[in-house]
């Protein structure tokens, strides 16, 4: 076994030594971390289901002290009695029963807490003093028929209320800011005939009971025996798109006096509403993350919140379970220690000869590089490495000649430098793009080095990947085919003038059409042009149009000739020349597909011409333009 291989297993073992340590040592901590939620959870249960009980309990006594008046015998006859003489409870004819059951709302509402200090103008006059809260009896129509002194007036949330009251339901309202601007919450108890049985058809009106609950609810929220410092029992609704705090909260803020929206992220009072029952992390209206667990109340639209900042909850268990993982940790780096200590131990013989290695790979590095350098040097072609900024990062000899600078000169100059501002610009560009579409780019150009005059290259642009010790750049090749290109456009200049003298032979032979070949390429030429086809392409379609007429040479000079019409098989020979024309040049090897279409001349775009039939793009473009 080599000693690389030996010493990659040994930091394979090593680190999965760690891994599997960490793990369990996070598998350990989630697993506390899990039982102590679910204490927890059972703890605050506990204290949540207290509160809910006494809170539903208290709103179970304030119907049941109202339902002890509805279902008095004496309230459900006298009540009958006023029913149906029909006589108004401020008349002065009123019957002197209601002297009895205003009595009656008095002793009961000084019994349940339906009291309160009224007030109103300190004088010996019959006026009403106003109060907020009380015992009253009122009739179908939501009119007083009697009341206890301090009742507070049929208006605002009250009066809502016992509109949205159905007829023969026991209600109870929300809570309400009074006039005082303090809590408040009402009661409804339905009043039936003596001797009716309970329906919505026997029923004479309401006992309604009105009573501030900050001295009677609010103190129900306190658990007994509770020691922790951040506890806080909520009530909260959703209205709309905000939650409400329909208590006291810890922070002082009074009821109902500010709320929140409830699309908040993960807001405590918010995830209770949607999520009743359930416990959960969450973050509090102060923004500190909390403990929270949720019921939800069947007679009110409430739900009850109890939450416990996570900070005090989980400190005892936190602290308990760093101290643990502080003792596993120093347990593996001690064991790591000694293993490391193992391992140095057994490689320190074999890092000398990694040293000796490495120095004989550097020494083998250079070699190759200065080869490299060999194999370049001697290619007569420019080969550069530019970054993506258009900076030379490696040159053959070939380029450096063609820059006429040193070479220690010209490594990172830009490419501006070396070949000038409008080359420069040009090549970076090229550079760009090749970076950009991650594909080889291959370019035809000229450029004007020193004194020997513009010169054509064609340059091929190749994208480098960005290793560790090298950014992403292009690998730049450029090879001088001036001589071709010459030679080229010397060939294409014999071709067109061997055209034009085809094309002269034919016109001498039919008179009639003098010049049409001629302008049928100029016009070709314009059209492929103007449409920027490739240059082959603008060349073919040039050509093809300068040679349609050579087939007439088959056709007799006396048929070019003849004056008047023509008849069938003398139009069909002459139709059949521009075929005659693509068989002729057939054998000649031209740089585009002039025999293609010289043969598609005469097809039609929706296949209805000849010789082929072909219709759409089956056609050549090169025919399409000559058309």
């Amino acid at each position: 076994m080599s000693a690389g291989l030996k010493m990659a297993l040994t930091g394979g073992g090593v680190a999965i030594f760690i891994a599997v340590g960490v793990f369990l040592m996070m598998q350990f901590a989630t697993s506390e971390r899990d039982r102590e939620m679910r204490q927890w959870q059972s703890r605050m249960s506990i204290v949540i289901d207290s509160r809910y009980t006494d809170i539903n309990r208290w709103i179970d006594r304030q119907l049941a002290d109202l339902r002890g008046i509805a279902d008095n015998a004496s309230v459900q006859l006298y009540l009958t009695v006023f029913h149906e003489s029909g006589t108004s409870a401020s008349a002065d004819d009123a019957p002197p029963e209601l002297g009895y059951l205003g009595n009656l709302l008095e002793v009961v509402g000084e019994r349940a807490g339906f009291k309160s200090d009224v007030q109103g103008p300190q004088v010996n006059a019959n006026v009403q003093k106003a109060g907020v809260a009380g015992l009253a009896l009122i009739d179908m129509d939501n009119f007083i028929i009697v009341s206890s002194s301090g009742f507070p007036p049929l208006q605002g949330p009250v009066r809502a209320f016992l509109e949205q009251a159905e007829r023969g339901v026991t209600s109870v309202s929300d809570v309400f800011i009074n006039e005082r601007g303090n809590s408040a919450m009402a009661f409804l108890v339905p009043v039936y005939a003596v001797q009716a049985d309970e329906s919505a058809e026997s029923q004479l009106g309401y006992v309604v009971g009105v009573k501030e609950i900050a001295d009677e609810l609010y103190p129900l929220l306190e658990q007994p025996g509770a020691t922790e410092e951040t506890a806080e029992t909520m009530i909260v609704r959703q209205n709309g798109n905000k939650i409400e705090y329909l208590t006291p909260r810890a922070d002082g803020t009074a009821p109902l006096q500010k709320s929140l929206a409830a699309d908040t992220p993960n807001l405590a009072s918010a995830w209770a509403v949607r999520t009743v029952g359930g416990f959960a992390t969450v973050t509090d209206y102060a923004g500190n993350e909390v403990l929270a667990i949720s019921r939800a109340f069947n007679q009110v639209p409430w739900t009850l919140v109890y939450k416990v900042d996570t900070a005090e909850a989980l400190k005892e268990s936190e602290d308990r379970l760093q101290l643990l993982m502080i003792v596993f940790g120093v347990i593996i780096i001690l064991v790591l220690i000694g293993m490391l200590a193992l391992w140095y131990y057994g490689t320190s013989q074999r890092a000398t000869e990694a040293a000796a290695k490495f120095e004989e790979l550097a020494n083998r590095f250079q070699g190759q590089r200065n080869f490299m350098h060999t194999v370049t040097d001697s290619q007569p072609n420019s080969i550069v490495i530019l970054d993506e900024n258009g900076h030379y990062r490696w040159f053959n000899k070939t380029a450096l000649q063609l820059s006429r600078m040193d070479r220690s000169d010209m490594f990172d100059k830009h490419v501006s430098a070396i070949l000038g501002p409008i080359e420069g610009k040009r090549i970076h560009a090229w550079v760009k793009e090749a970076l950009a579409k991650n594909e080889r780019l291959t370019v035809t150009h000229e450029m004007e080095l020193g004194n020997d005059g513009p010169k054509v290259y064609r340059t091929d642009f190749q994208p480098l990947p960005a290793r560790e010790d090298f950014p992403p750049g292009v690998l730049m090749v450029s090879q001088d085919i001036t001589e071709s290109v010459l030679e080229r456009e010397k060939r294409e200049t014999v071709m067109r003038q061997l055209v034009g003298t085809l094309v002269s032979v034919v016109d001498r032979r039919d008179p009639f059409s003098a010049n049409h070949s001629v302008r049928v390429g100029e016009v070709s030429r314009a059209v492929a042009q103007e449409m920027q086809a490739e240059r082959v392409m603008m060349e073919t379609a040039a050509i093809a149009g300068s040679l349609m007429n050579l087939g007439k040479i088959t056709v007799p000079e006396e048929l070019l000739t003849k004056q008047g019409k023509l008849t069938d098989e003398e139009v069909r020979m002459i139709q059949e020349s521009v075929l005659t024309s693509a068989e002729l040049v057939s054998k000649i090897d031209f740089d585009g597909p002039v025999y293609d279409t010289l043969r598609h001349l005469q097809e039609h775009y929706d296949g209805t011409g000849t010789p082929d039939g072909l219709a759409g793009k089956d056609i050549v473009i090169t025919a399409r333009i000559a058309a």
